[in-house]
């Protein structure tokens, strides 16, 4: 690892002017580009203290030997330099783009003296017409097939083509009526161009024109009593009118633009083009890349582009481009793209209208394309076998760990902590064992309310003390164990919040133990009967060690602990002063990773949906017996919790549904002088007796998911 200050620049070296740069590692190869408006600043940027960089950009510059630059006139000659090294060197920090597929487009080789209709992949020819990409070949064979019906343009191979020439006789397509036969002299090769060309300028959309020239000289026949060529052009206007239905508008004013959207999370991101012509959907594709260096949305926009655009000329590049963020600067970007257009091409976001829905449809393709990423990534059978042994081997286990369960914990500034389990099995989630738990603040046998001195270790500590509690107690009930561990002695069966499942968000109303109560498919016990062979939590050292300690405190000694790090994606074993790093294309880390992200998601989607709640909530809410439907009626009957609050009891009872008694607690309630009508903590959504302690009436009720 280099120290980036052996290979620094004097100060007063580098140039204050726009440019490109390269760090080289020690061998001399590549390893990033970058371009600048002040080469000065920018390189500045990266000698500072290591410890405020950005992880990944850490690891460039400790991975880097050496550094130089070029320096160019302006930051558009910077833009297409850039372009022009990542593409040479294909450095190991830039983001490069995969294509998820390899996409075909439809041809046009007008380079030919007798131009051929072809689908083609691979790198673009000089001199060959373009339309696509298209999401599959199949797509291109039917739109050509009804197309040849009225543009009958040669598409056989030249080998077919020199033969039908040699022995003077055309193939099937040519009998057939789908070919003008050019290669037996049926027409000229001026013809056949003009024919190609007149494809051409019809794929483009320019439709209308043409269409109504077919019509009239359909009517022009008909009107001579030429009954069937009349007949035959009505059949190829309906054929074209087909070939034209298989591109729906999306966008009725004709545009010409290719919409840009991303997806992306901290490890990877998809794109996804879609190429809108005269108002229709040409063409999609999509790529798919790793993050190997810190970029904003903007930046992976300015990347698409370049991609996208780096290699095309003239009408290739759109008059608009839409993208769901700018990249910074964006001007020398749009300039750069009106250079290889040749006139000014529009670089924004779409605000309002169609496009901006048409945009929305691109971003969920992007969201689509990158859930499909991952679920192919990890739905290998061979792929997870081999991330979970590398797992085993890097946390020195005795056997690999069949059922991984990750935990994390979620708060806003102290209020609303909650923390989620998650269940992998075999390297896959099993959705129907995830739990999520709202933090109680016990820590030992003292209750710390929220707010006074509650944090993410104390948390750690336990919601992993709970979830192996319940673990122990299943296992005591099933007869499986018959002692209490030494220490702490089991907690009393939680509330049912421990088992709120994925998905439906309802509570798990079971309640009989393992061995009695109700079971999976597999015949396997619900909730906590069932031990995980690792446990993962979120966050670094001193998260593993509190959940250690919680399994320590109940006699478990059979159950791996470790931790994944977001900052450096670094696994974190108990008592160990030093990470253990896997290399960034291990399957393990991929799926460590995966498992840390979904704990995270369901953690903070539990967290925000009770943080609405409470936001909500109405002193309506802490009286005891009346519901949902009541309150509801209350409201609709007053109008306003102002007026419900200045009604008498008699004018309370008129509202259907409601009691003399019932009426008679609301006034009290809401005039504040109702023993009755407890205090609401609105930190925790607690009821609180007048002494500010949970009463033990409501103890119960104080984990359900409120």
């Amino acid at each position: 690892m280099a120290d980036p200050s052996s290979y620094r620049p004097k100060p007063g070296q580098i140039p204050d002017s726009p440019g490109v740069y390269k760090f080289r590692d020690e061998h001399g190869r590549v390893i990033y580009v970058g371009k600048a408006k002040s080469l000065r600043q920018r390189l500045a940027n990266y000698f500072q203290d290591l410890a405020a960089l950005h992880p990944r950009t850490r690891t460039m510059v400790t991975t880097a030997a050496s550094v130089e630059w070029t320096v160019v006139s302006t930051e558009v000659e910077a833009l297409q330099l850039e372009y022009s090294w990542i593409k040479e060197f294909d450095p190991r920090f830039n983001v490069k783009y995969r294509d998820d597929k390899s996409y075909p487009y439809l041809a046009v080789t007008l380079n030919e003296e007798f131009p051929r209709v072809q689908v083609m992949r691979g790198a673009k020819k000089k001199g060959v017409r373009y339309f696509g990409p298209y999401a599959h070949a199949w797509a291109i064979r039917e739109t050509v097939d009804l197309m040849l019906r009225v543009f009958p343009v040669r598409t056989c191979s030249a080998g077919v083509f020199k033969r039908s020439a040699q022995i003077g006789r055309p193939c099937l397509l040519g009998y057939i009526g789908k070919c003008s036969a050019p290669c037996v002299g049926r027409i000229s090769a001026d013809e056949h161009r003009e024919l190609a060309e007149e494809f051409c300028d019809f794929m483009a959309g320019r439709t209308g024109a043409y269409l109504r020239r077919l019509e009239g000289r359909m009517q022009d026949a008909a009107e001579e009593m030429e009954y069937e060529r009349a007949a035959r052009l009505r059949d190829d206007i309906g054929a074209l009118k087909r070939a034209m239905e298989k591109n729906a508008v999306v966008l009725t004013d004709a545009t010409d633009a290719d919409l840009i959207a991303v997806a992306e999370d901290e490890l990877e991101a998809a794109v996804q083009i879609f190429h809108v012509r005269g108002g229709r959907v040409r063409g999609q594709r999509g790529w798919v890349t790793d993050k190997v260096e810190a970029v904003t949305t903007g930046d992976l926009v300015e990347h698409a582009l370049q991609q996208l655009y780096g290699d095309e000329q003239g009408d290739a590049v759109p008059k608009e481009v839409l993208v769901p963020a700018l990249p910074e600067p964006v001007e020398p970007v749009a300039q750069w793209l009106s250079q290889r257009r040749g006139s000014r091409v529009s670089l924004r976001i779409p605000q309002r209208g169609d496009k901006k829905d048409l945009m929305a449809t691109v971003g969920r393709n992007a969201q689509q394309a990158l859930a499909l990423h991952k679920t192919k990534r990890a739905s290998d059978l061979t792929t997870r076998s081999r991330a979970l042994e590398e797992i085993a081997e890097a946390l020195g286990l005795d056997s690999v760990p069949l059922r991984i369960e990750c935990f994390d914990i979620s708060h806003l500034q102290g209020q609303d902590v909650v923390a989620s389990m998650v269940v992998f099995e075999d390297g896959l989630a099993r959705k129907s064992e995830y739990r999520r738990f709202q933090i109680k603040g016990r820590v030992g046998d003292t209750q710390v309310w929220h707010g006074e001195g509650q944090d993410d270790v104390r948390s750690m500590h336990e919601v992993v003390g709970r979830r192996f509690r319940r673990y122990l107690q299943e296992k005591q009930k099933s007869g499986e164990w018959t002692e209490e561990p030494e220490g702490e002695a089991p907690d009393a069966p939680e509330a049912p919040e421990d088992a709120v499942t994925a998905g439906s968000g309802l509570t798990d109303t079971g309640t009989g133990t393992a061995g009695s109560g109700p079971v999976d498919d597999d015949g396997r016990p619900r909730r906590f009967a069932y031990p995980p062979q690792l446990v993962v939590v979120d966050g670094g050292a001193p998260q593993v060690a509190a959940a250690r300690r919680a399994l320590d405190e109940l006699g478990i000694d059979d159950v791996a602990v470790c931790g994944l790090a977001k900052r450096l994606e670094e696994v974190w074993l108990p008592g160990d002063d030093d990470p253990v790093v896997l290399p960034r294309s291990s399957e393990g880390l991929y799926l460590l990773q995966r498992v840390r992200d979904e704990a995270h998601r369901f953690a903070i989607s539990y967290q925000r949906g009770k943080r609405t709640k409470r936001l909500k909530s109405s002193p309506l809410d802490a009286i005891e017996g009346l519901g949902d439907t009541r309150r509801t009626a209350l409201l609709k009957h007053f109008g306003s919790l102002k007026r419900l609050r200045a009604a008498t009891v008699d004018e309370i009872c008129e509202v259907p549904g409601i009691g003399r008694k019932t009426a008679g607690t609301v006034a009290a309630a809401l005039a504040g002088a109702a023993p009755s009508a407890p205090a609401v903590n609105t930190a925790t959504g607690e009821i609180m007796e007048d002494d500010g302690a949970p009463p033990a009436a409501l103890s119960a009720e104080r984990g359900k998911d409120r």
